[in-house]
């Protein structure tokens, strides 16, 4: 019947459409390459995590550099972006050092500062690096960024920052041309610095190539900061030591002796060898301002007082030899320990000492007589002439050491009291500001006091020593913190 065909007829068409499916071995090969085509389907579900994203990022220098420029905003932004460059540094970064320079063409120092300083210190933390564009663009580019980074920036990132510093500094020394890193480096300072009152590494590789440069006035930009803030003891007592060096240079005897001062009585558990080398060219320069070195103060550490002098014993021979104001003595000795001052790099200042003698001498001479001859002069002080006592005494009136007049018919030389009565506008100014600063300096000294005061490493040391000591000696400490 025709309802029997159409029955039959649905049934063939049921039948017939059961093999439309694709036959078994096709679907096999297609559950072969399910697996291989998963991976590409579900990172734009699995992307959306924020380790996976960091994950994927970091496997071009192509994609971080873009993630630097998308992510140098806002300090959530940059936060965002500091996560994600510790994760690329080391071996990721280390893997693509040597091709990192022209990417950074591609960022601003500016703007982009912190991804700009982690692509930097990795590709100049390669040797290699640095020998394939020595002497190259590779310096201007850090002496770019340095002058121009983000300090808010860099800040992130300190360590990484000192090393692209202390690697311009190196390259600059290897190419013989130290003036070309001051400029850079003193704008790093400022950078690196929280305030101008902070004392950081840098300090001292920016005085050490002033004095390599023989730039002496440019090291002053730092050196006229009065330092309350030290991190590390090293950056003190080099920080001293070339600051120093840099005073001798400009013949700036006082101010030298100001910060020798402090690295010979810094606090220290051990002597190290800065403190040495300090300490010669502390007596030095105290002999060429003074004419005498003085002793050690009280707060100076017991190591610094009982070993400094063994270590120098032929400086403090010589400061001996000087106080018996012997001209001949003191050119016999000199020339006798001439190798030993050489090789300590001290012979220019011994022989200051020894040029010295002679205007010490004639102090000498300021203190008993009002009038003396230029002969007499010459014969007390052992100079050759009255006319080399004549150049000596009115070098003297010039650098204001001494106040005398010299009457040329008949060669004598009157001495007279100081000429300042302290009375003009420019002495009450130079007065006022000196009490202005040593008030505000006052004031440090009260803050610093309080906080030491409340510091809980010192006050446990107090209240352990405090059975060793009368109860006064605590006045300034409350009770209430033992």
């Amino acid at each position: 019947t025709p309802l029997g065909r159409s029955r039959a007829h649905k049934s063939t068409i049921r039948r017939s459409s059961r093999p439309v499916s694709s036959p078994p071995t096709r679907r096999k090969a297609a559950s072969r390459t399910a697996p291989d085509q998963t991976p590409e389907s579900e990172p734009s579900s699995k992307g959306k995590a924020p380790s996976a994203a960091a994950a994927a990022a970091m496997e071009s220098v192509e994609a971080l550099v873009a993630h630097i420029q998308g992510l140098s905003g806002s300090a959530d932004e940059l936060a965002q972006l500091h996560g994600l460059l510790k994760q690329a540094d080391g071996d990721a970064l280390r893997a693509h050092s040597a091709g990192l320079l022209p990417f950074l063409s591609h960022l601003h120092p500016g703007a982009h500062s912190l991804g700009y300083l982690y692509l930097l210190d990795s590709f100049v933390s390669s040797s290699a690096n640095l020998r394939a564009h020595a002497g190259g663009d590779l310096l201007v580019t850090v002496a770019d960024f340095l002058t121009s980074c983000s300090a808010d920036q860099i800040r992130m990132a300190p360590d990484k920052f000192l090393n692209v510093c202390r690697v311009l500094k190196n390259e600059v020394m290897q190419l013989n041309a130290p003036i070309r890193g001051i400029a850079p480096l003193r704008a790093a300072v400022r950078k690196i610095q929280t305030s101008s009152e902070q004392l950081t590494p840098l300090h001292a590789e920016y005085l050490m190539l002033c004095l390599l440069a023989k730039q002496y006035k440019a090291g002053l930009s730092v050196l006229e900061d009065d330092i309350f803030e030290v991190d590390q003891p090293k950056d003190l007592f080099l920080y001293c030591y070339y600051g120093a060096m840099i005073y001798i240079g400009l013949k700036k005897f006082r101010k030298a002796l100001e910060l020798l001062h402090n690295a010979v009585t810094a606090p220290m558990s051990s002597l190290n060898a800065i403190t040495v080398e300090a300490y010669k060219k502390y007596v030095l320069v105290s002999l060429i301002q003074s004419g005498q070195v003085p002793s050690f103060p009280k707060y100076t550490s017991s190591t610094a007082q009982r070993n400094l002098k063994n270590h120098t014993q032929i400086y403090v021979d010589l400061s001996t030899c000087y106080g018996t104001g012997s001209y001949s003595d003191l050119e016999t000795f000199i020339q006798s320990n001439a190798e030993a001052f050489q090789t300590d790099n001290n012979f220019g200042l011994v022989k200051q000492v020894l040029s010295s003698m002679y205007k010490r001498n004639i102090q000498r001479l300021t203190q008993t007589y009002l009038t003396l001859s230029l002969e007499d002069i010459a014969s007390s002080v052992q100079l050759n002439t009255p006319k080399e006592a004549e150049m000596h005494v009115l070098r003297m009136i010039e650098d204001g050491e001494i106040h005398a007049t010299i009457n040329q018919k008949d060669g004598m030389v009157s001495f007279n009291e100081d000429p300042e009565q302290y009375k003009s506008s420019e002495m009450v100014e130079h007065i006022d500001s000196s009490i202005q600063r040593l008030m505000a300096l006052s004031k440090k000294l009260t803050s610093i006091d309080q906080n030491i005061s409340c510091d809980h490493a010192f006050l446990m040391k107090s209240g352990r020593e405090r059975a060793r000591f009368d109860y006064d000696d605590f006045d300034s400490v409350p009770h209430k913190y033992f």
